[in-house]
């Protein structure tokens, strides 16, 4: 019975993350509805008869080929620490400076969605930072992630070298893994509403983002609980890099 008790939050933290794989993918038509009776959420409802600048078509293209790109390099790294983390007994013994991968990789990762995931803006385009932060709800989220993910980096880092031992350094990497995938609940992409199958697009990229937020918040969860040393702690201590590895995949495999 003990021995029940103690895998059973595990299961379940498990089978949380896999809830949106059990389930079907909201049509299309379903969420053009669901935006229509509950106002402007970001995007509008689809014009299918306006016509496509050229220039303007390129430019969407440009930008969704670029979205992806972030995501995808975002979760090459969010596996790649993963892996050092779940190999850390093996390839530590090996490569002291192993232990400095995984929080280096949040690190490159915060730096680059801080510098990159806007290249409208300053040095590479020509729109000012804090401008476009008062006025562009996505861009403003964008550099949230990159702080968050710095954060996380910049803690386990001093955790790595002894300099923080104090248990609330522990929680800072649950507690923030967790305020991340709530935001991303509200994550909104500036999508234009000019380009085909707009709806099915933007059904997809909610339901991809509600997928990693509930990945993220099973990874802080089981990061806490390895962290306070509860009664199965070790079951915690490889289930949370697991779902660091599932999250870094599905970024990997982002379209929209």
């Amino acid at each position: 019975m003990k021995r029940g008790r103690t895998y059973l939050l595990p299961a379940l933290v498990g089978f949380l993350c896999l809830l949106p794989y059990l389930t079907t993918q909201p049509s299309a038509a379903t969420l053009q509805h669901h935006s229509i009776h509950e106002g402007n959420h970001g995007h509008e409802a689809f014009r299918s008869n306006e016509p496509v600048d050229r220039d303007k078509q390129l430019k969407l293209i440009a930008d969704k080929k670029e979205s992806e790109f972030n995501h995808h390099l975002a979760g090459f790294l969010v596996a790649l620490g993963s892996a050092f983390i779940l190999l850390q007994t093996v390839i530590g013994k090996r490569w002291l400076l192993a232990k400095y991968v995984w929080p280096g990789s949040f690190l490159v990762s915060g730096i680059f969605v801080l510098v990159w995931s806007d290249t409208e803006l300053w040095p590479f385009g020509t729109r000012l930072w804090i401008e476009t932060l008062q006025h562009n709800s996505e861009v403003l989220q964008h550099k949230i992630f990159a702080a968050l993910l710095l954060g996380l980096g910049c803690i386990e880092w001093l955790r790595v070298n002894r300099v923080l031992t104090k248990t609330w350094a522990g929680l800072v990497f649950p507690a923030l893994a967790i305020a991340g995938s709530i935001l991303l609940l509200f994550h909104q992409h500036q999508d234009s509403t000019e380009v085909p199958n707009h709806m099915e697009s933007m059904a997809r990229i909610q339901y991809e983002h509600l997928s990693y937020a509930i990945v993220g918040i099973g990874i802080g969860l089981a990061k806490g609980a390895a962290e306070v040393k509860m009664r199965g702690h070790k079951v915690f201590s490889n289930l949370w890099p697991l779902l660091m590895t599932v999250l870094g995949i599905l970024l990997m495999f982002y379209r929209e």
